[in-house]
């Protein structure tokens, strides 16, 4: 998550000066970045496409609960 915030910025600031003002070191940023998506991360990238089939196929209105 602050991973995906400080690349969306870093062009405009930098990651130095937005993890100056983020609880962050630049060193935890680059670790971050380089290491491979956990296995739970992995898990949820492949349900997706699964949950939205399921979402549309009714009518788009199940909540989050619902697809639980």
């Amino acid at each position: 998550m602050v991973v995906g915030f400080i690349d969306g910025r870093r062009e405009e600031f930098g990651v130095g000066p937005i993890c100056e003002v983020l609880p962050i070191v630049p060193s935890a940023y680059y670790a971050a970045k380089s290491r491979a998506p956990s296995a739970r991360a992995r898990r949820g990238a492949a349900l997706i496409p699964r949950l939205v089939a399921l979402w549309r196929a009714n009518c788009s209105v199940y909540g989050a609960r619902k697809l639980w």
